[in-house]
């Protein structure tokens, strides 16, 4: 690391208000939450948070919002994200990739047409039953942990939809899939499936996210390696503003003293605000104010707002 960049990110330097989106390609083998602390301390940054957990083996998009940002992670949580994900055929363990023990060998004796005709079966609407090793908790504790201490407890099959299943590779024994899918897909549970109904077995051996909503890896996202030699102004010109988040939402644009009556939690009557759902709010100067809901024909109701102490310095400016 420079002098310059360590400067920027030292342990001497006062965290700070700021906000934005950081499109992050994570590496493999640190959890989503290390990730998320690391990119942290680089930016100096109060608050962080990320906007739907990777595994540690995988690798792929991670956005991660700072400050204010964090008011609007949730939403997408509730989008479809894409995958590269290899799986190993004639191979299952206890975890579903390989990180775990393995359980099973088989030989494999399938071609690429079999291969395509059973992953055809997996679009559209399915069920999957969330492996032990995963966050889901159970009294309080995950069961990835109860798994550790050997113990199996039944999972209720939950629907997900498989929008997109795709083979884009094939090498022996090891196939890669393009898979887009529904939140709460589990991609290792759709390789042990898909190894399953070919009759061999199979495990996730690699997972790569490349979009999450209308965010995609490229050619946005950014590297640890890329951001640590940075000075910290270079690496707040890389954050996206935090609308980014909702720019899917329609946008309504308030005038001032509308704006201050919504952020006193109080409805606005607008006539033109006719479609019922979440829209995005702006203020005079375009000034992203956050996210309300048309309850009625006209009526806007504050639902997630951005602080007004936010720091206007702090602050990337809103997309358009």
């Amino acid at each position: 690391m420079t002098g310059t960049a360590h400067r920027g990110a030292g342990k001497a330097q006062q965290q700070r208000n700021i906000d934005g989106v950081l499109l992050l390609d994570k590496p493999s083998g640190i959890t989503s939450h290390t990730a998320v602390q690391r990119l942290r301390r680089l930016f100096c940054a109060l608050k962080a948070g990320h906007t739907g957990t990777l595994d540690p083996l995988a690798t792929g998009l991670l956005p991660v919002c700072l400050g204010e940002a964090t008011k609007f992670s949730h939403l997408l949580l509730e989008a479809d994200k894409t995958y590269l994900a290899s799986i190993r055929l004639g191979v299952t363990t206890t975890t579903g990739d390989l990180e775990g023990e393995v359980t099973a060998r088989a030989p494999v004796m399938v071609n690429k047409h079999e291969i395509e005709k059973v992953l055809k079966r997996f679009v559209g609407e399915i069920l999957q039953t969330p492996p032990m090793y995963s966050a889901i908790k159970r009294g309080g504790q995950p069961l990835y942990k109860l798994a550790r201490a050997g113990r199996e407890l039944p999972r209720a099959p939950r629907g997900v939809v498989i929008s997109d299943l795709t083979l884009t590779a094939l090498d022996g024994d090891e196939l890669q899939v393009s898979v887009s899918c529904s939140k709460g897909t589990y991609v290792r549970v759709l390789a042990e499936d898909i190894g399953r109904e070919l009759g061999c077995g199979a495990c996730l051996s690699g997972l790569r996210r490349t979009a999450v909503g209308g965010f995609s890896l490229s050619p946005g996202a950014v590297a640890f390696e890329q951001l640590e030699p940075l000075t910290l102004p270079q690496r707040d010109a890389l954050l996206l503003p935090a609308d980014a988040l909702v720019a899917t939402l329609p946008r309504c644009e308030l005038d001032a003293d509308e704006a201050r009556r919504l952020r006193r939690g109080q409805p606005v009557e607008r006539a033109e605000a006719s479609t019922a759902g979440l829209a995005r709010i702006y203020g005079p100067n375009r000034e992203f104010l956050g996210v309300a809901e048309v309850t009625a024909p006209g009526r806007i109701v504050p639902r997630r707002l951005k602080s007004q102490a936010a720091a206007t310095s702090s602050i990337k400016p809103s997309i358009a």
